[in-house]
């Protein structure tokens, strides 16, 4: 909606409103990981999930009903909704990571195709969500006959609040998975071990997700604004088009992704991608001033940078931040490291537009963005291939070691849930 935004609302849509607008969402995901790992740990998955789900379904009203005695306080208000979406959306982070990658271990044929059921229900699912956002906005312009319209920003927000009611009475009858109920520690959790043991892991998967999201949600917030940049001509309605088409690129890519990662492994796979992305990164800037007078050329070029992206770290983080670490601080580790990734892309989002207004020409302003991204993905691929370790698949083997580690270093909390709890699970399931 920010082109149209920028139509509609010329005294109150700023550079600085702008990128509020971006981050208020991404700083609520940012204490929805923090919150939402630490719950699910605690009181478990399903519970965590539902709740994530009402914060994000309140975050939608509060953002579409968004008024104010002037432009600039009708956009402070949508700032407070996209934030309270945000808290929620960052809630879906842990308790889906979390949730598919037990799922998944259940039986052994399914373990064996963790990979690509994990990168279709994460990251498939966030970016087939940004196509689907581009259509809507589409398909509300065409209804208001391409007229520049509250109306059309307000539907397209409103209609955001569908799928996360529909899916909240799906949610309603999840169960914690086998390993939650197994091996959950509720009470006198022993960080300081935990530490210890994972510290390693914690770095190289938060490290990797910061370099990843400090370089996609950028390019993929602003693909219409680079793109309208490029060929100022175009329409409201060509410039979401054609940034809807790049963000197609997104899914071949997690595709391919999740397939490589159970053939050649997850640290391998992001290793991979961050590199690739790294190279045709490098390619795009240093030659942008010929490929850009193609538009299509560019176009294709440019979801293919992103689509590499996606093969490597976009589908890899999600099950590196799953499988290294046990099942008792799973949500933490991973909610922490998507935490950190969300304050990359914070900080991404932030940068992007004075890096390309400090160059007097747009066209060296963008090839300077594709430079310092590649040079991001590049380091991100030293991180992953050093610090994130090739775990097992098996994800009851690691909650066995690290049960021995603390039993060795004189643990004496619970595992798993109580009994009560266990029965009530139990009756549950038999009620279905």
């Amino acid at each position: 909606m920010k082109p149209l935004f920028s139509e509609l609302y010329k005294d109150g849509m700023s550079h600085i409103i702008s990128t509020r607008l971006s981050n208020a969402y991404l700083i609520g995901e940012i204490f929805g990981m923090l919150c939402f790992g630490f719950v699910i740990d605690k009181i478990g998955r399903r519970t965590g999930i539902m709740f994530a789900t009402l914060f994000l379904v309140l975050g939608i009203i509060i953002a579409t009903a968004a008024h104010g005695e002037t432009q600039l306080g009708m956009f402070w208000m949508m700032i407070v909704g996209r934030g309270v979406a945000g808290f929620g959306a960052g809630g879906e982070y842990p308790t889906c990571g979390t949730g598919s990658a037990e799922a998944s271990d259940e039986t052994a044929y399914v373990r064996r195709r963790r990979g690509i059921l994990v990168a279709m229900s994460t990251d498939f699912a966030i970016d087939l969500g940004f196509v689907v956002a581009g259509v809507v906005a589409l398909i509300v312009l065409a209804a208001y006959d391409e007229r520049v319209s509250a109306g059309v920003w307000r539907i397209s927000f409103g209609l955001g609040f569908v799928l996360p009611v529909t899916l909240f009475f799906f949610r309603i009858r999840m169960i914690n998975s086998t390993q939650y109920r197994k091996h959950a520690i509720k009470q006198r959790i022993p960080y300081w071990l935990a530490i210890k043991r994972y510290w390693k892991p914690m770095l190289g998967t938060s490290l990797a997700w910061f370099f990843y999201d400090f370089v996609t949600y950028p390019f993929g917030l602003f693909s219409s604004t680079i793109i309208g940049q490029l060929n100022p001509n175009n329409t409201l309605t060509q410039n979401i088009g054609l940034g809807t088409a790049v963000n197609c690129f997104y899914l071949p890519g997690c595709i391919v992704g999740g397939l490589l990662m159970d053939r050649i492994g997850r640290k391998q796979t992001m290793t991979l991608g961050f590199f690739l992305w790294a190279i045709l990164g490098f390619i795009i800037g240093g030659a942008l001033k010929p490929i850009q007078s193609i538009l299509g050329l560019f176009i294709v070029l440019y979801g293919i940078f992103n689509s590499l992206g996606e093969m490597g770290p976009g589908v890899a983080t999600f099950l590196c931040g799953a499988e290294s670490f046990p099942t008792p601080l799973r949500g933490h580790f991973l909610g922490f490291a998507a935490a950190v990734g969300k304050a990359g892309s914070a900080i991404g989002t932030q940068v992007f537009t004075p890096i390309q207004s400090s160059f007097a020409d747009v066209e060296k302003g963008t090839q300077a963005v594709f430079l310092i991204g590649a040079g991001f993905a590049a380091v991100g691929g030293i991180v992953s291939w050093f610090l994130i370790p090739d775990r097992e698949s098996d994800l009851e083997s690691e909650d066995e070691k690290f049960r021995r580690y603390l039993e060795e270093n004189g643990y004496e909390g619970a595992f798993g849930e109580s009994l009560v709890e266990e029965v009530k699970s139990t009756t549950f399931r038999l009620d279905r």
